[in-house]
């Protein structure tokens, strides 16, 4: 009896002992469970990224429902799965190791897109340059009329032409539009495009080859070209019935109404046939396409958020080389990495005559203090000692003039901030004047598209397609500076931009059906004019169709 007494008494004090033990391994055990899904960790960029950190709605394949998608570590470096995986890093080290330079993206592609790129990968291996479809289909350029021939692929050469900003909105444009179409993109390298960009497909070059046997015309090429197809509509040299082996797109600023025809549907079932097509632009031709009845539904799989489109396809297309990455990753390791904040202001002027400029400074003071962007400047020595967690802030600016960047690192080196904070101000290239042909010039516009994509806000120009690349690589609105006149500053000196989206500065004002004019920026609401330049167009979120 005592002996039972006793286990008794034994095992309740071994449970209770083991309750205790609960109590304490739990939250322990817990947070190590915790930890191991959600774990944090620190990159050589100072930033602190989740590697299971995000979530989101994506439409799926068959764009009527939704799915819930959440982001890994290895997602997180493939963008969410934009990037294929399996290159070489050493080819390209701004491939895979950018997404350590910025924070993560809060628009996730959808999987009905992510889809969309494998196969269109998968396309440009069958396809590419020197496979048995394309030199079968290379025949019919040769021959200069249509031939009896095997090929099972259709291609549009994109022809390098402008300025470095204009030539990637164009670039964006052109390769939506040959996923919507299944073409091939095909891209003419010009003075300097495989000097500035990785390759983007795995397994298969995009650049058209050196041999190509046209390539030497392309700068002839222009609206009144014979084979321009805005040219051969007004001179009734095609119809319907025509079966041409080639045609040239003439999609430049200066484009005539027959070249905007290919913003309509009936010319693009007749486009659908050509082998070959080959098309000049310096426009960010996206918007109009959103115009065309056949593509809507593709577009919506696509995009189910409508202001995505350069955001995910710029990522995903646009990779700096090596030599350009060691300009961006030293640069922002050396001045950007370690602050609190980072800033981009970027300065495009297109008054004539030597800057800086009194009234595009002001402006941009107007602007960056009255968005509380820069902190407000003390007339006093204070004489106190700095906090200990003093903020820093790294302001970056880009400009052709040094001027804008002298005079406000002058202020905030001669005079302490109200907050105060510590600004350093930043500027890597000031080239005076836009050198398209040069090489060293554009490496270093690129790297600096690029670095003002990683900052935290921007304020960028109107008009500037510099500006519009970088915010859409950020995938953030900036503060868009309006347009001056007569030279003194606008009031309100800047406007948050409705949309992350580039603007198409030169759309067609049609409608295809009715065949007369119409204002384009009122036949959907995901398509709005611009907010820095009134007749152009751009897309908009639903947050902003709400709004309208």
């Amino acid at each position: 009896m005592i002996r039972a007494k006793q286990d008794e008494k034994k095992l309740r004090f071994t449970n209770m002992k083991f309750m205790v033990a609960s109590l304490l391994v739990f939250p322990i055990l817990f947070t190590v469970l915790l930890i191991l899904r959600h774990p944090t960790t620190t990159d050589h960029a100072g930033f602190t990224q989740a590697r299971v950190v995000h979530s989101a709605n994506t439409q799926s394949v068959s764009g009527d429902t939704f799915s819930q998608t959440v982001v890994t570590t290895s997602q997180h470096k493939l963008l969410g799965g934009l990037l294929a995986p399996g290159f070489d890093e050493k080819l390209c080290s701004s491939r895979y190791q950018s997404v350590s330079y910025r924070r993560m993206s809060r628009y996730m592609p959808s999987s009905y897109l992510l889809s969309k790129l494998r196969s269109y990968e998968d396309l440009h291996r069958r396809c590419g340059p020197y496979t048995k479809s394309y030199n079968e289909t290379l025949k019919l350029i040769k021959a200069g009329n249509p031939v009896a021939s095997s090929a099972k692929c259709d291609y549009i050469v994109w022809i390098s032409f402008s300025g470095l900003g204009n030539r990637m909105l164009s670039l964006v444009s052109v390769f939506l539009y040959a996923l919507l179409r299944n073409r091939v993109l095909l891209v003419d390298r010009g003075k300097d495009m495989d000097d500035l960009f990785c390759e983007p497909f795995p397994d298969m070059s995009w650049l058209l080859p050196l041999d190509f046997p046209i390539t030497n015309q392309f700068e002839s090429f222009n609206q009144n070209s014979p084979n321009c197809y805005g040219n051969m509509l007004k001179n009734n040299i095609i119809t319907k019935e025509s079966k041409p082996s080639s045609l040239y797109l003439h999609l430049v600023h200066d484009y005539q109404d027959h070249d905007k025809m290919f913003f309509c549907d009936e010319d693009q079932t007749f486009l659908k046939r050509v082998p070959w097509l080959f098309m000049k632009t310096n426009n960010y031709f996206v918007p109009s396409l959103f115009l065309i009845p056949s593509f809507e539904k593709e577009l919506s799989n696509l995009f189910p958020e409508k202001e995505t489109v350069f955001h995910h396809l710029g990522r995903y297309l646009f990779h700096p080389t090596n030599q350009v990455w060691g300009l961006i990753s030293r640069y922002y390791q050396a001045y950007l990495a370690k602050a609190d904040e980072r800033i981009g202001i970027q300065v495009r002027v297109f008054d004539t005559g030597k800057g800086p400029f009194p009234h595009i400074m002001d402006q941009i003071l107007a602007c960056t203090l009255k968005a509380k962007l820069l902190p407000e400047l003390s007339r006093k020595e204070s004489g106190i000692t700095p906090p200990r967690n003093q903020r820093s802030k790294a302001v970056l600016v880009t400009s052709l003039n040094s001027g804008y960047y002298e005079n406000l690192s002058n202020m905030y080196w001669e005079h302490p901030t109200v907050t105060g904070e510590v600004v350093s101000l930043f500027q890597p290239s000031h080239e005076e004047y836009q050198q398209t042909e040069k090489k060293n010039h554009n490496r270093k516009a690129w790297a600096e598209m690029f670095l003002l994509s990683l900052t935290d806000v921007l304020v960028t120009s109107s008009w500037s397609t510099f500006g519009y690349v970088a915010q859409g690589l950020a995938g953030s609105k900036a503060w868009i500076l309006y347009k001056p006149e007569n030279q003194s500053a606008p009031d309100p000196p800047c406007h948050r931009a409705m949309s992350m989206e580039p603007c198409f500065h030169a759309p067609p004002f049609y409608d295809c059906k009715a065949k007369t004019g119409i204002d384009t920026g009122l036949v959907v609401p995901h398509v709005r004019h611009c907010e820095d330049m009134s007749w152009g167009l751009k897309l908009v979120g639903a947050d902003n169709n709400l709004q309208q």
